[in-house]
C-alpha cells in the first residue's frame, strides 16, 4: 500500500514539473533558437547531474554503459532539441498533448521489442487515454488553424524516443540507482550538446547583445534544473518501483498543467478540451487500478 501511495506522489510530482516544462520552453525561444535552447538545456542539466552524482558513475557496470548511453540520447538529447524545434511552430499546450502518445508506444515497444508484456487493462486504459488526446489534439488545431503541425512530428518522434528509453530502463537498468543513471546520461551526451551549442552561432557577438536573451537563460536555467535534472532522478525511480506504462502515463497528467499555463499565457481552451482531459484521467485510473 505504502508502495503505492509513493508512486502516485512521483507520478503528480513530474506531472507539476513537466507540465510546466512546456511553456518554459516557449518563453526560453522568445531569445534563443531551438538548437541553443537545446544545447543548453543539456550542458546546464549535465552540470547539475555531475555534481551531484559523479561518484555515482562508478556504480555502473563496464556492460550497463552502452545501454546508458542509448538511454541518453533518446530519453535527453534529441528530444531537447525536437521539442524546442517543434515549440518554435505549434503551442506548448499542444506539443504536451502530442507527448501524451508515450504510453501508447511504451506498450507497442515493450510488446514487440522489449518482449515486455502488459495487461489488457493497461491495453484499454491507454486505448481511452489516447482517445481523450485526440480530441484535444483536433480541437486545439480547430482553436489554432495558423498552426504548422508538421512539426508536430517532432514531438511524435519524442515519443517513440521516451518509450524506448522507458523500456531500456526497466529492461537493462533496473538495479542501477536513478542518480547514476541520469549522471550517466549525460556524462555521455555533454560534449555533443557544447558542440551543437558552439556550431549554433550563440556566441556571435550581435547575438550575445539580444535583449532577450538575459531572460531566455534564466528560463533554461530553471528548466534544466527542475524540469530535466530532477524531474529526471524522480522518472528513473519511478519507472523502478512501477512499471514502464504506469511511468510514461505521466504524460496523460502533463497535458493538464501545460494546458493551464497555456491559458495564462492566452494560448486557446475549450469545454470540449476540458471533456478530453477527464476521459485521459479515466483512462489512466483504469491503466493502473490495483487487481482484486
Amino acid at each position: 500500500m505504502k508502495q503505492i501511495n509513493v508512486k502516485w506522489l512521483y507520478l503528480i510530482v513530474l506531472s507539476l514539473i513537466w507540465g510546466t516544462s512546456f511553456i518554459l520552453i516557449k518563453k526560453a525561444l522568445l531569445g534563443l533558437n531551438a538548437y541553443e535552447l537545446g544545447a543548453l538545456r543539456t550542458i546546464i542539466t549535465g552540470v547539475f547531474l555531475l555534481l551531484a552524482g559523479y561518484s555515482s558513475l562508478k556504480t555502473i557496470e563496464k556492460s550497463q554503459w552502452k545501454w546508458i548511453a542509448l538511454s541518453g540520447f533518446l530519453g535527453s538529447f534529441f528530444p531537447a532539441f525536437f521539442f524546442a524545434i517543434a515549440e518554435t511552430e505549434i503551442d506548448s499546450a499542444v506539443a504536451s498533448i502530442l507527448n501524451s502518445l508515450v504510453p501508447l508506444n511504451t506498450i507497442l515497444l515493450g510488446f514487440a521489442v522489449f518482449k515486455i508484456a502488459s495487461t489488457k487493462r493497461q491495453v484499454v486504459g491507454v486505448i481511452i487515454g489516447f482517445i481523450g488526446t485526440a480530441i484535444l489534439i483536433l480541437k486545439g488545431a480547430e482553436l489554432n488553424p495558423e498552426q504548422n503541425y508538421l512539426y508536430a512530428g517532432f514531438v511524435i518522434a519524442s515519443t517513440i524516443m521516451y518509450a524506448a528509453n522507458v523500456n531500456i530502463i526497466k529492461r537493462y537498468l533496473q538495479n542501477v540507482k536513478p542518480l547514476a543513471i541520469a549522471a550517466g546520461n549525460y556524462a555521455v551526451i555533454i560534449i555533443p550538446a557544447v558542440i551543437v551549442l558552439l556550431m549554433s552561432g550563440f556566441f556571435k557577438e550581435g547575438h550575445l547583445s539580444n535583449p532577450n536573451l538575459k531572460l531566455s537563460i534564466w528560463y533554461v536555467v530553471i528548466l534544466s534544473f527542475f524540469g530535466t535534472a530532477l524531474a529526471k532522478v524522480l522518472f528513473n525511480k519511478l519507472v523502478q518501483i512501477s512499471s514502464p506504462v504506469f511511468a510514461s502515463s505521466v504524460t496523460y497528467v502533463m497535458p493538464i498543467v501545460a494546458l493551464t499555463w497555456g491559458v495564462l499565457d492566452g494560448e486557446g481552451f475549450s469545454l470540449l478540451q476540458g471533456f478530453a482531459t477527464f476521459i485521459i484521467l479515466v483512462g489512466v485510473y483504469l491503466s493502473h487500478r490495483p487487481k482484486k
